[in-house]
């Protein structure tokens, strides 16, 4: 058995990185879209830093979500909801897009 104080830490901290990660990809990502004006140059950089803090954000999710389900038994219920939000907020954009893509 391991220790739980350390563990919940630890999914707790993974998953705040995740969720900040994503925070950190949305101005990119709307620089990079078009939603501001932006020379062509400019907003290829910036959905590039969108990718890349997105990327990052699925590692971090995924970084959380594993000790959470392996732990599961030991870890109380908030914690299990923290570990597993990120990578649930992930497959829920991604399915409804997945869905989309399909019917077309």
């Amino acid at each position: 058995m391991a220790d739980t104080a350390s563990i919940n830490r630890r999914v707790r901290q993974r998953a705040i990185w995740a969720f900040l990660l994503f925070a950190a990809a949305l101005p990119p990502a709307s620089t990079g879209l078009g939603f501001t004006s932006v020379p062509p140059g400019e907003a290829r950089i910036a959905l590039s830093f969108a990718w890349a803090f997105s990327g990052l954000g699925l590692l971090a999710a995924l970084w959380a979500a594993f000790p959470t389900v392996r732990y599961w038994e030991d870890l109380p219920g908030p914690t299990r909801w923290l570990g597993m939000l990120p990578l649930l907020a992930i497959l829920l954009f991604a399915a409804p897009a997945t869905v989309t893509v399909a019917l077309l």
